[in-house]
C-alpha cells in the first residue's frame, strides 16, 4: 500500500469527483490507488469579459487608435467633462471606421470604439472588470495574466494587455494623476483611484516577470447588519450585542487577516455611532463611508519626489486629540501610532474603533505590544500590558474561510490582568463542523455561556442586553 501512495504523490493532481471515489469503492478497488475527494485540484474557471477581438478586428482597432491620435488633440480632453470627451472620441472613431470602410460587423465596431475610449479616458483593458460590481480584487501579474476575486474566489480572466509597456502606461496614468511617480528609481507605489479603490503597483527591477498591479475595489453598496446576517458573517444576536458595544462607548479592536472584511465591519460598527457625536477618522487610504453628519476625515500623506512632506498616522492621531473628538476611528494600526491610540483610549476618548492584522484575538494584543515597542518606548512588559488591557474592551476576530465567505469567528472581552498575562473571555464563537459537498464551510455561531462584564457597564448607560443572548441552547432548560 505504501508504494501505491508514493506513486500517487508523484503524479500530477487530477480532477476527481467524489462520485468517482464512491464508484471505485463499490467495485472493490483498493482505496490507495484511487485519489480521495480532497486530493482533486480546484477547477480552473475562466472569467470571460467577452471583449476579445479577432486578429483582423485588433488590427483595425490599432489603426483607428493611431488615426485618432493624429486628428484629435488629446491634451484638450482635460478641459472637457468626461461625458463630453467620451462623446467626441466615439464620434471621431465612428467617422474613421466609416471613411476606411472597415470590414468588421456593427457589434465589433461598437466594441472597438469602446476599447479605444477606455484606452484614452480610462484604464484600458481593465475597464470591463471595474464595471463589474461582483469583482472585489483585480490582480495583474504581467501583461498577459490578469486574475479577479469574485465572491471570495480567485478566477483567471481573458483580459490581456498588448505588452509590458502598455501595462506600464496604464500604471503611470493612475499614479501621475495623484502627483506621484513610478520609475526605476521609485519602482513601487500605493495609490487610490477616483472611486476610492486602493492600487498597489510594482515594476522592474523589483518585479522580475514584468509590471505587477493589484486593485482593491472600493465597495459601492453600503453594507449594514442585515446584509452581514444574510451573508452568514454573523447572527442577529451577535449584531445586537455589537450595536450595544458601540452605543455603550466601549473601545473595540477588529482583528483579521488580509481580505477578511475588517474595513467592512468597521463601516458597519461606525454606523451605530449616534448622529450627535463628532467623529474623527484617520486612514492610510480613505475607505470608510460614515453616514453621520459630523465627520472629519484625515488621510496620511506619503513623501514627495524629494523625500519630504510625509505625514504619518502617528502625527494625525496626535493631532486628532486636539480636535475635540467624541470618537476616534482609525482605519488600521500598523506602526508607532499604536502607542498614541492606547493613550487616547486611556485618556477619556472612549468608544474608539480600529482594526489590526492578526490571526487570533490573542495575536492581535501581541502585535500591539510589538508596535508599541517600535516607538522606542521602554515600558516594562507588565506596564505595557496593563495599558493595553485598560484601553481595549472588546476584540472582534474575523476570518475569510475556504468557501470565500468572511465570518466573524470570535467576540472576546478583555477582563484585565492576572500576573503578567492579559485575561480574555470569549462571548461568541463560530464552531466549525467540517466541509460540505460543494466546498462550503459547515458550522454554527454559538454563545459560550459567559456573560460579559461590560453588560453591567453599559446597563448603567441605559443599554440593557437580555441574558438569554449569552446562553447556549443547552442552558435554556435550566433556571
Amino acid at each position: 500500500m505504501l508504494s501505491e501512495f508514493r506513486n500517487r504523490l508523484r503524479q500530477q493532481p487530477v480532477k476527481t469527483k467524489p462520485a468517482d471515489l464512491l464508484d471505485a469503492q463499490a467495485k472493490g478497488e483498493d482505496s490507495a490507488s484511487v485519489p480521495m475527494a480532497w486530493e482533486a485540484s480546484a477547477a480552473d474557471i475562466l472569467y470571460e469579459t467577452r471583449t476579445h477581438l479577432n486578429p483582423v478586428e485588433t488590427e483595425w482597432r490599432e489603426k483607428i487608435y493611431q488615426q485618432l491620435l493624429k486628428v484629435m488633440d488629446l491634451s484638450l480632453l482635460d478641459s472637457l467633462e468626461p461625458a463630453e470627451a467620451g462623446r467626441q472620441i466615439r464620434e471621431i472613431c465612428q467617422r474613421l471606421l466609416d471613411e476606411h470602410s472597415a470590414p468588421v460587423s456593427a457589434s465589433s465596431r461598437q466594441l472597438i470604439i469602446k476599447q479605444i475610449t477606455d484606452e484614452v479616458l480610462g484604464l484600458g483593458p481593465l475597464e470591463p472588470l471595474l464595471a463589474d460590481h461582483s469583482v472585489s480584487d483585480i490582480l495583474v501579474n504581467g501583461h498577459a495574466s490578469v486574475y479577479v476575486e469574485r465572491h471570495g474566489k480567485l478566477q483567471r480572466t481573458d483580459v490581456r494587455f498588448r505588452d509590458d509597456q502598455h501595462l506600464l502606461n496604464i500604471i503611470d496614468r493612475i499614479v501621475s494623476s495623484l502627483g506621484r511617480r513610478i520609475d526605476e528609481s521609485s519602482p513601487l507605489v500605493d495609490a487610490r483611484l477616483k472611486d476610492g479603490s486602493r492600487v498597489n503597483a510594482i515594476i522592474p527591477p523589483l518585479a522580475i516577470d514584468g509590471p505587477s498591479m493589484s486593485i482593491r475595489r472600493f465597495a459601492v453598496d453600503l453594507l449594514n447588519t442585515e446584509s452581514l446576517v444574510q451573508m452568514g458573517t454573523l447572527t442577529p444576536a451577535i449584531a445586537l450585542v455589537l450595536k450595544a458595544i458601540v452605543r455603550g462607548r466601549l473601545n473595540v479592536l477588529i482583528s483579521g487577516g488580509t481580505g477578511s472584511g475588517k474595513t467592512t465591519m468597521l463601516n458597519v460598527l461606525s454606523s451605530f455611532i449616534p448622529h450627535n457625536e463628532r467623529i474623527v477618522t484617520i486612514e492610510d487610504s480613505a475607505e470608510l463611508q460614515l453616514q453621520q453628519p459630523h465627520v472629519v476625515r484625515l488621510e496620511t500623506r506619503p513623501p514627495n519626489i524629494e523625500g519630504r512632506g510625509e505625514v504619518s498616522q502617528r502625527e494625525l492621531v496626535r493631532n486628532s486629540l486636539r480636535m475635540r473628538p467624541d470618537r476616534i476611528v482609525i482605519g488600521e494600526v500598523r506602526g508607532a501610532e499604536a502607542l498614541d491610540m492606547l493613550t487616547a483610549m486611556n485618556t477619556g476618548h472612549d468608544g474608539s474603533l480600529t482594526t489590526i492584522h492578526a490571526n487570533t484575538a490573542r495575536d492581535a494584543l501581541g502585535r500591539i505590544e510589538n508596535m508599541v515597542s517600535m516607538t522606542g518606548a521602554t515600558f516594562p512588559i507588565k506596564a505595557m500590558r496593563q495599558q493595553i488591557a485598560s484601553a481595549i474592551d472588546v476584540v472582534i476576530q474575523l476570518e475569510r474561510q475556504e468557501d470565500g465567505k468572511r465570518r466573524l469567528i470570535s467576540v472576546q472581552e478583555i477582563n484585565g490582568m492576572e500576573g503578567e498575562i492579559i485575561t480574555m473571555t470569549e462571548i461568541f464563537s463560530f464552531v466549525r463542523q467540517g466541509m460540505g459537498e460543494h466546498g462550503e464551510v459547515l458550522g454554527e455561531f454559538r454563545p459560550t455561556g459567559m456573560v460579559p462584564a461590560f453588560r453591567d457597564v453599559i446597563a448603567k448607560r441605559g443599554i440593557e442586553l437580555p441574558l438569554n443572548l449569552f446562553r447556549p441552547e443547552w442552558m435554556e432548560g435550566q433556571s
